[in-house]
C-alpha cells in the first residue's frame, strides 16, 4: 500500500471538516433560533460517522503501509486515554489539559500522528465526560487540526529553550484558534434580534459576516479562549520538556514516524 494513502485520507477528512463547518453559510438553516442545541441536528450523526470511518481508514492505511505497528497504536491509545483524563483538570475559563499531549505528539511524530492524536483524544474524552452531542464531530475536527498544526511547526534544536518557547507560543495560539473555529459549529444557526449586529443572517456579504463574527467572538468567548491558550502554554512550559523527551525515546525505541 502506498505510504501516501494515509495522508490523502486525512486530507479528505480535513476537507470534510471544512465542508461541515462552512455548509450552513452555503445552505442556510431553514430557521434560526436562540437555541444552540438545534444546530446540526440533522447532519451531526452523519458527519461523526463519516469522520470515524476516515480516521479508522487512516490508521489501517498506516498499518498496511508499515508506518504504524501495534506498538505505535498502543502509544496512540495511551496518549488518547491520558489526554482524556487531563480534560478533568480544573482551571479557570476555557482552560483544558486535553490539548497538551496532541500538541507535543504532533510536534514529535508529525502531522498525521498529530491529527490522529487530537481526534482520538477528543473522542475518548467525550465518552469519559459524557460530552456527546451534535458538537462532537466539530470538536474532533478542530482538535485534529491542533495536533496536525503542531506537526507543521519548524523544528528547532531538541530540548532547547527555544523549542519549548515555540511550543508554548503555539499552544497559546492553538487554544485561541480552537475556540474561534468551534464557535462556527453553531453560530450560523442562532439569532437574537436585540443583538443582531453579532449574528449572521443569510444574504449578508463576507466582509459583514467577518465583522459580525468578530463582535460575537469578542463578546462571548474571547476571554474564555485566552484561558485555554494560557493553560496550554503553562502546561507546555511546566511539563513539555520531559514529556517530549519521553515521546522521542518511544520514537527511537519503536522506530516509527507517521508523517
Amino acid at each position: 500500500m502506498s505510504p501516501r494513502l494515509p495522508g490523502l485520507i486525512l486530507a479528505l477528512a480535513s476537507l470534510l471538516g471544512l465542508a461541515a463547518f462552512l455548509s450552513p453559510f452555503m445552505r442556510p438553516p431553514a430557521q434560526q433560533s436562540a437555541a444552540v442545541i438545534a444546530a446540526h441536528g440533522d447532519d451531526a450523526l452523519f458527519t461523526l460517522l463519516a469522520l470515524s470511518v476516515l480516521v479508522l481508514a487512516a490508521v489501517f492505511a498506516n498499518v498496511q503501509a508499515g508506518l504504524m505497528t501495534s506498538k505505535t497504536l498502543a502509544v496512540l491509545g495511551a496518549l488518547a486515554a491520558v489526554g482524556a483524563v487531563l480534560r478533568f483538570a480544573p482551571g479557570p475559563g476555557g482552560f483544558s489539559g486535553v490539548f497538551f499531549l496532541p500538541i507535543l505528539a504532533g510536534y514529535a511524530f508529525g502531522v498525521q500522528f498529530g491529527f490522529l492524536a487530537g481526534a482520538t483524544t477528543l473522542l475518548a474524552s467525550a465518552f469519559f465526560t459524557g460530552g456527546v452531542g451534535p458538537w462532537l464531530p466539530y470538536q474532533i475536527f478542530a482538535a485534529g487540526w491542533v495536533g496536525a498544526g503542531a506537526g507543521l511547526l519548524p523544528r528547532l534544536r531538541p530540548n532547547s529553550r527555544g523549542e519549548l518557547l515555540l511550543l508554548a507560543a503555539a499552544g497559546w495560539l492553538f487554544g485561541m484558534l480552537y475556540g474561534a473555529v468551534m464557535n462556527l459549529w453553531f453560530w450560523p444557526f442562532i439569532f437574537q434580534p436585540q443583538q443582531a449586529a453579532q449574528f449572521w443572517q443569510p444574504g449578508i456579504g463576507l466582509a459583514e459576516t467577518l465583522q459580525r463574527y468578530g463582535l460575537f467572538y469578542l463578546a462571548t468567548s474571547f476571554l474564555w479562549d485566552i484561558w485555554r491558550g494560557i493553560g496550554n502554554a503553562a502546561l507546555i512550559l511546566l511539563f513539555g520538556a520531559p514529556v517530549l523527551r519521553l515521546l522521542r525515546r518511544y520514537q527511537q525505541r519503536f522506530q516509527f514516524a507517521v508523517g
